[in-house]
Order: C-alpha cells, then sequence, then structure tokens
C-alpha cells in the first residue's frame, strides 16, 4: 500500500482527514473536459447499441463489473438508453483457459477477438496504466477499429498514452484511485439517468 508522504499517523482520526484530503486533491484536479467527453461518448453509444467492453484486474476488475451492473441496470430502465456492456473479467471459465492455454496476458485481447465488431469501445481501467493484459488489449482494440477509453492512475503509464480518451487521476494510492474510477462510473450513471428524466421522475437518490 503507498502512504502517504512524510505523515506518521498514530491515530486512525489522522489517517482519515489525510486521506479525504488527498481524495479532495485528486477530485479537484481531474480533467473536466475529458469527463465531459467521456460522458457523452457514453451517451451516444448506449442510444446507438454498440458494445462496450471494460477490463480491469483486481479492485479494477470489481469496477468493471460494478460498472456493467449499474449502467445496464440503471440506465436501461430510462426507455432511451440500451446499454450492451461486456465484463472480460467475468467469464471464469473462458478466462482460465486463455490464461492456460496461451497466456494471461491474452485474456483480454482474446475475449475482444471473439465478441467484438468494428466501431465498438474498450474501456479499460488500471491504476498503473501499465498491466499487460490491459495494454494488449488496448493495443489490438487500437489497430482492429474500435474506441478506447481508458480510466488510470499513477502517471497513468502506457495505457493513458495509447487510449482515444483517458481520465487520469494523479495520485499514487492505489485506494484513492479506486475510489474515484468508481465515483466517475456512478457520476455518468447519475448524470445519464436525470438527463433522460422528467423533474418529477427524478427521486432523491439521484438528486
Amino acid at each position: 500500500m503507498v502512504k502517504f508522504p512524510n505523515v506518521k499517523y498514530l491515530k486512525l482520526n489522522d489517517f482519515f482527514k489525510n486521506y479525504i484530503l488527498e481524495l479532495k486533491k485528486v477530485y479537484s484536479s481531474l480533467d473536466l473536459e475529458s469527463i465531459n467527453k467521456i460522458s457523452n461518448i457514453l451517451e451516444k453509444v448506449y442510444i446507438s447499441k454498440k458494445k462496450i467492453f471494460i477490463c480491469g484486474n483486481g479492485g479494477s476488475a470489481s469496477l468493471a463489473e460494478h460498472f456493467v451492473a449499474d449502467h445496464m441496470k440503471i440506465l436501461g430502465n430510462t426507455n432511451k438508453y440500451i446499454p450492451k456492456i461486456v465484463s472480460l473479467c467475468s467469464n471464469k471459465s473462458l478466462i482460465t483457459a486463455i490464461a492456460n492455454d496461451i497466456n494471461y496476458e491474452s485474456i483480454f485481447e482474446n475475449q475482444l477477438k471473439y465478441l467484438s465488431e468494428k466501431g465498438d469501445y474498450l474501456l479499460a481501467i488500471s491504476c498503473s496504466g501499465n498491466s499487460p493484459n490491459v495494454i494488449n488489449a488496448l493495443n489490438w482494440a487500437n489497430k482492429n477499429k474500435l474506441n478506447t477509453i481508458s480510466f488510470t492512475g499513477f502517471d497513468g503509464g502506457k495505457a493513458k498514452r495509447i487510449s482515444k480518451y483517458n481520465i487520469h487521476c494523479n495520485s499514487k494510492n492505489y485506494g484513492v484511485i479506486e475510489d474515484i474510477h468508481q465515483g466517475l462510473m456512478h457520476i455518468f450513471c447519475q448524470f445519464l439517468r436525470n438527463k433522460v428524466l422528467t423533474k418529477k421522475k427524478i427521486i432523491k437518490t439521484y438528486f
């Protein structure tokens, strides 16, 4: 776990305050232009019925599945959006077969070969931006005319450089980066939902 620099934590209260300060700092540094672009892209994709594939490792794999659950269920109920989203982290039998028979670095790339079509989208979630299986998937997607999006942290790694669209969290703390990636997922979902509902239909949960 990456520690915050030059701070000695003797009490939970101190750690809590500094963690929240780091969250606020990173949220404030996000590029709103990139956030707006990706929100518009998601809306366009959900209306056009193109597919979005999502991948990540570890905590980012959980975020990929959470993204699918929230966006498909919540936005699919608006009667305007029809999200077609596939988590490349979900099919354990296929993932382990590819990892065992080919290599772990190909688990996302090979699924794209089987499932994707020109004009679809790949969203890669990676704190480091350097996971080999994520980079392989992004490279394959770029070569085969899929549109690429990434959520990254640390210095962005290779994923930030090779993705067509990117939201970068400038932090070295895995927890903070994953919190913000998850926050962005919720922001996009709730914003798009509210955009198509009348004021009478917007419930308090979604402001």
